[in-house]
């Protein structure tokens, strides 16, 4: 595969709109538009002759305001999204910061201080943190008046509120958090982790985290009352956030380890930020998972690639849906949806149709869903046409990526669906309807109501949950072992680099040699508007 550099200032004579002002870092390239700035790969090429300057929005390169990252992975990848996500957490074109919380990006990072009472009292970019001082997710006046007393150190009252919030809204996570929160203020000795989630972008999958979270920390600070556990909930817009809030973080002295951010190249420059200051983050590049015995986690840098867990879980997730084809189709003729625009897309791709060959299976067709001309019912046709049975859809949950999902569901009648934990979305059972009956999805958790977790789950939330609250709670698991050891940075950055063994997780890790399934089925205990769930198989 050839590959093209860009350094983010066009070189043809043209004017893009989704150009960064002064460029960024030339970067390597394989899919047709830079990942950081958007650009297309003709944008690189030297103008040779006189030209007329004009606007250009390359295909598939529209800068979405905003788009998130694909932090929502599974626990192996997560450890956080979490794409929510889980991400996403999703995923690369240009991501602008919203202006009412621009990013101060370029600028050193001021002394470490640990005098300040919230992270967002030093932060150059409050309005994307809270402890409890401020509501980021849905607001009720019981919220409201939690926020209003937490900020003003009242612990009692915020208490009181924040107690009363989470009474008739019981699957509101943030409330929870912030409850927590007051009550580790008001003994004080707290432990700080940061958690990043998108919940500008995708609040829905940041409550799905959140709900993880919050469940292990009730039982952290049940079991350590005298080092109670505090979470700080950051909200990544994606793009330059993505580093001012590492930077944010960073300063804040509170802050003894994070959870979240993803795979593109924004999260890539945080984590770099994270390891050069020495605070410890848990992400899909920076996770390692032994196999052998008890799974045993540990960080490593950002420049191993070779053993970071993205690879390793993709293959096992095409190596599994390849093997249900080969039961279901002899010899299946495979038609594979992705997005160029996503590196999780791309991966799973390209794992597929390197898995699919071993049961005698073929990729008959491989379809860009970021290109202009992309219609499902022409796609679809076309595949059959080619002798496709079989729907791959290797699709990130980014922007109108479910959207599409659905298309292609629609024109699919008779073939069999196929995609990945990406698509484990309230959204593709509630807009996909009857199309989507039969939808198989490869995750790392799936509900069943005699797993003690979903037990308790559906106790703690009044409902169902998904993949990502069970990894998110495994992350955090790790992470509160690993603060339970030490009372500071340099400390909990060394044993998680040691490693830490996973006992009683969630998360069955056999899932690197075999991801478990489910199918789309009629039900009724699916989300609200849709007549559809997901059951394991």
């Amino acid at each position: 595969m050839t590959t093209w550099q860009c350094d983010g200032i066009p070189k043809d004579g043209k004017t893009y709109p989704q150009a960064i002002a002064g460029g960024h870092e030339p970067c390597e390239n394989t899919t047709p538009d830079c990942p950081i700035c958007g650009l297309p790969r003709e944008a690189m090429d030297p103008v040779t002759t006189t030209v007329k300057t004009t606007v250009v929005v390359s295909p598939g390169g529209t800068t979405r305001v905003g788009q998130k990252s694909n932090w929502l992975l599974p626990f192996a990848l997560i450890i956080t999204a979490l794409t929510a996500g889980l991400g996403g957490w999703s995923l690369l074109q240009m991501l602008i910061p919203k202006p009412d919380t621009p990013p101060v990006v370029g600028e050193e990072t001021p002394d470490k201080q640990t005098e300040a009472t919230f992270v967002s009292d030093t932060a150059k970019n409050p309005d994307l943190f809270s402890q409890g001082e401020k509501i980021l997710l849905n607001s009720t006046p019981n919220k409201e008046k939690g926020a209003a007393a937490f900020k003003k150190e009242d612990w009692a009252n915020a208490i009181a509120a924040y107690q009363l919030a989470a009474t008739p809204q019981a699957n509101d996570p943030e409330g929870k958090i912030y409850y927590n929160n007051a009550k580790a203020r008001q003994k004080g000795n707290q432990n700080t982790i940061a958690v990043v989630v998108p919940i500008a972008n995708d609040p829905n999958s940041a409550k799905e985290i959140l709900r993880g979270v919050a469940r292990y920390q009730e039982e952290f600070n049940n079991s350590n009352p005298g080092n109670p556990l505090e979470i700080v909930i950051a909200n990544d817009g994606g793009g330059l956030q993505s580093k001012a809030i590492a930077d944010d973080l960073i300063q804040s002295g509170q802050v003894l380890a994070v959870m979240g951010h993803g795979i593109d190249p924004f999260s890539q420059k945080a984590i770099e930020s994270y390891e050069k200051e020495g605070l410890a983050i848990l992400s899909p590049l920076t996770t390692n998972v032994s196999q052998t015995g008890n799974a045993t986690l540990k960080t490593i840098p950002l420049k191993d690639k070779s053993q970071e867990v993205l690879g390793s879980y993709l293959e096992a997730v095409a190596k599994t849906l390849a093997n249900y084809a080969s039961k279901q189709e002899n010899s299946p003729s495979v038609v594979l949806f992705y997005n160029s625009d996503s590196p999780y897309s791309q991966k799973l791709k390209d794992s597929f149709a390197k898995a699919i060959k071993e049961p005698g299976g073929q990729i008959v067709k491989e379809i860009d869903t970021t290109k202009a001309n992309f219609n499902a019912k022409t796609a679809i046709d076309q595949a059959k046409q080619a002798g496709a049975r079989v729907v791959f859809l290797a699709l990130s949950k980014d922007g109108d990526r479910i959207d599409q999902a659905v298309a292609i569901a629609q024109e699919s009648s008779g073939m069999l669906l196929l995609g990945g934990n990406e698509l484990y979305t309230p959204d593709i059972l509630i807009q996909g309807a009857d199309s989507i009956d039969g939808l198989v999805l490869a995750v790392p958790w799936s509900f069943q109501a005699t797993d003690p977790f979903a037990k308790d789950a559906l106790k703690s939330w009044r409902g169902r949950v998904s993949w990502r609250t069970a990894t998110a709670y495994d992350t955090m698991k790790v992470l509160g072992e690993a603060i339970a050891k030490s009372s500071d940075r340099a400390s909990a950055v060394e044993t998680l680099n040691r490693g830490i063994t996973l006992q009683g997780s969630t998360t069955d890790f056999n899932i690197f040699n075999q991801v478990p399934l489910v199918r789309a089925n009629r039900g009724n205990e699916g989300p609200k508007g849709s007549q559809y769930q997901f059951d394991p198989i």
